[in-house]
């Protein structure tokens, strides 16, 4: 597996680092980690930091959706930044900036969030 997650909390903001390839072979293990930390802390919204992401599939637009649905039911937003190019690609052909925006960076994504550090 070629993935790393890296999380951290701004109050009620859990950021999210992905980095390397969130593919078939990681989701499960990404899925779970994000899941845990939502469920486990004072988790209002997420942000996605997508700067070091260098490959995602479906599997990982499967991901995103389903911590989408998760932090929506429990009334937040989220939000991603710092997408790399190709990953960006996926994620406008795939609609997702449709139901979530996108920032150039974490300070941007956290201001929009109302909690600017």
């Amino acid at each position: 597996m070629n993935s790393h997650v890296e999380m951290e909390h701004h109050r009620g903001v859990l950021i999210v680092r992905l980095s390397g390839e969130l593919d078939h072979h990681a989701a499960d293990y990404v899925r779970m980690d994000m899941d845990e930390a939502i469920m486990r802390g004072q988790v209002e919204h997420l942000i996605l930091s997508l700067k070091e992401l260098q490959f995602m599939d479906s599997s990982g637009l499967g991901v995103i959706l389903g911590r989408y649905k998760l932090i929506r039911s429990k009334g937040g937003k989220m939000a991603v930044c710092d997408a790399t190019a190709p990953v960006k690609r996926l994620l406008e052909m795939s609609g997702l900036f449709k139901i979530m925006p996108l920032y150039d960076n974490e300070s941007a994504a956290l201001s929009d969030l109302e909690v600017a550090l």
